[in-house]
């Protein structure tokens, strides 16, 4: 879930991002999961920029959470794909 929680309850969806084993593509800012202690997967996972929105009511659990340096790199990649300027605060 990349939306904060203020956001998701002011509009009842919620900002997510594509988890996928992805075996036979790559994408540009693919970020692999490296620590899957915390995350409640059973193999190796990455996390896609391909972005959605999710109704909250279709929500039915949450299975994990990313380790802090997966959460530092799917950071990054996002600040790549929009182009992000966090030093200067600029998009």
């Amino acid at each position: 879930m990349l939306s904060n929680t203020s956001f998701n309850t002011s509009v009842g969806h919620s900002v997510l991002a594509m988890i996928t084993s992805a075996k036979n593509s790559n994408w540009l800012h693919d970020v692999n999961i490296s620590d899957l202690n915390s995350t409640g997967l059973s193999s190796a996972f990455i996390v896609r920029m391909k972005l959605f929105t999710l109704d909250n009511r279709l929500i039915i659990r949450k299975a994990g959470i990313l380790a802090n340096s997966d959460q530092q790199a799917v950071i990054k990649a996002f600040t790549q794909l929009f182009d992000v300027n966090t030093e200067r605060g600029q998009v």
